[in-house]
C-alpha cells in the first residue's frame, strides 16, 4: 500500500499530537499538592494554566468546525473565569476528578484540535484575533500553547520540559518567520515570546505570532 503524501497540516497535526503528549507526560509527574503554586511568571494557577491551554486547544478546534467558519470574531460560546483574576474559557476541569482528570481534560482538548486538523479542508479559513487562519496554522499555534504553558508549568511545579528541536523549528518557522533560523529552535521560541534570551538580541516585551496560511 502506497502511504499517502504528507501534507502541511498533516504534518502539523502530528506536531501537535507528540507535544500534547509529551507535555501530558510531563506534568503527571507533579506532586499532587503543587498544583495552586503559580505557573512561572503568569498570575495563574497551574491547575488554571491547564485549564486555559485545554481551552485554546478547544476554541481552535471550535473556529474550524461550523460549515462556514467565522471570519470576523469567534464561534459565540460563554467563556467565564472562576475568580476575578483567573482565565476565561468555555472548557474546565472538575476539582473532584483531581490532577488525573485535569490532565484527562488537556489530552481530550487536544486530540479534538488534532482531529480538526486532519479532517478539515486545507482551503478552510477561520477567523483568529492575530489573522485569519488555515488548518495547519491553528495546529501550530495549538502546539505553540502547549510548549510555552508547559514552559509555564513545569517552572511552577519543579518539572523539567525539554521538547524537541524539529517541532519547535517548524512552528518557529510557521508562526515566527522573522526569528532568527540559526539558533537553537527551543530557545528562539522562548525569546520570541519574551520567556528568554538570546545572546546579541534584545528581549522582546511585546510579541505575537504570524499565523497567516503559508502558499
Amino acid at each position: 500500500m502506497v502511504n499517502p503524501p504528507r501534507t502541511p497540516a498533516s504534518s502539523a497535526a502530528d506536531d501537535l499530537a507528540l507535544v500534547v503528549r509529551l507535555s501530558s507526560d510531563t506534568l503527571r509527574q507533579a506532586d499532587p499538592a503543587a498544583w495552586d503554586h503559580p505557573a512561572g511568571g503568569l498570575e495563574w494557577t497551574c491547575w488554571e494554566t491547564v485549564e486555559h491551554l485545554s481551552d485554546d486547544f478547544f476554541a481552535y478546534a471550535a473556529q474550524l468546525g461550523p460549515r462556514r467558519p467565522p471570519q470576523d470574531g469567534e464561534v459565540p460560546f460563554v467563556w467565564w473565569s472562576r475568580r476575578p483574576d483567573g482565565p476565561a474559557n468555555v472548557t474546565h476541569a472538575d476539582r473532584a476528578a483531581g490532577p488525573d482528570g485535569l490532565l484527562q481534560v488537556l489530552e481530550a482538548c487536544g486530540a479534538l484540535l488534532v482531529a480538526m486538523v486532519r479532517t478539515t479542508s486545507p482551503d478552510v479559513r477561520a477567523h483568529h484575533c492575530f489573522g485569519a487562519s488555515d488548518p495547519a496554522g491553528f495546529a501550530a499555534m495549538g502546539t505553540v500553547e502547549a510548549l510555552l504553558h508547559t514552559h509555564d508549568l513545569a517552572a511552577g511545579l519543579g518539572l523539567a520540559w525539554d521538547p524537541p528541536a524539529d517541532a519547535c523549528a517548524r512552528v518557529r518557522a510557521r508562526l515566527f518567520p522573522d526569528a532568527p533560523a540559526d539558533t537553537d529552535p527551543w530557545a528562539t521560541l522562548l525569546w520570541a515570546t519574551g520567556r528568554g534570551d538570546l545572546p546579541g538580541r534584545e528581549r522582546v516585551t511585546k510579541w505575537r505570532w504570524d499565523g497567516r496560511p503559508r502558499e
